[in-house]
């Protein structure tokens, strides 16, 4: 229920790389949220902490202190155990960065076995609650749902003999807002 002017940036043409770019997040990193007053928020957990703050329902990020715990404990499992290593795996094996940075193939695939490996846990965690971190659906579904559909890129898959993780996903990508 948020609408936000968007502006297309082209990271295979190196768009963020380019001056105007850098000056609004000399890291480079899409996406960034630019306020009002000209102020920017980088880093998408960030934006979505501000859209939580200011549109709270649905409450993606909790909806009291202990509530708010769980979800930011199963975000960050989500991040470091399942997300980085995908990122990883392709950052180090994919020809999209090669001459671009510094590959090391054999941590590449690492990162992978490492990822397929935590898809297994999760299908494990997800035996008796419907999402990540609960009952409810959560930003840590929507990282984990990121993650898994940016895993096919380096042919990181849900197993199908993981019943849980699969009925996860599929409830998971057919919400709207997983098609928008």
């Amino acid at each position: 229920g948020i609408e936000v002017p968007s502006v297309d940036v082209n990271i295979v043409k190196s768009e963020n790389r380019h001056p105007a770019f850098l000056a609004k997040n000399p890291l480079g990193g899409v996406p960034i949220l630019e306020l009002d007053d000209g102020a920017i928020i980088a880093e998408s957990t960030a934006i979505c902490r501000y859209f939580e703050e200011t549109k709270p329902e649905p409450p993606l990020m909790g909806t009291d202190a202990r509530d708010r715990a769980i979800v930011e404990m199963w975000l960050r499992r989500v991040e470091f155990q399942v997300a980085f290593p995908i990122m990883e795996a392709f950052r180090n094996t994919h020809d999209f960065f090669k001459g671009r940075i510094s590959q090391v193939p054999e941590y590449g695939a690492v990162c992978k076995q490492r990822a397929i490996q935590q898809l297994a846990w999760l299908d494990g965690e997800l035996t008796n609650r419907p999402f990540v971190a609960g009952d409810r659906y959560t930003i840590a579904d929507i990282t984990l749902l990121i993650g898994v559909d940016f895993g096919r890129v380096s042919d990181i898959r849900i197993d199908p003999e993981h019943k849980n993780l699969t009925r996860w996903y599929g409830e998971v990508s057919s919400r709207p807002s997983a098609k928008a």
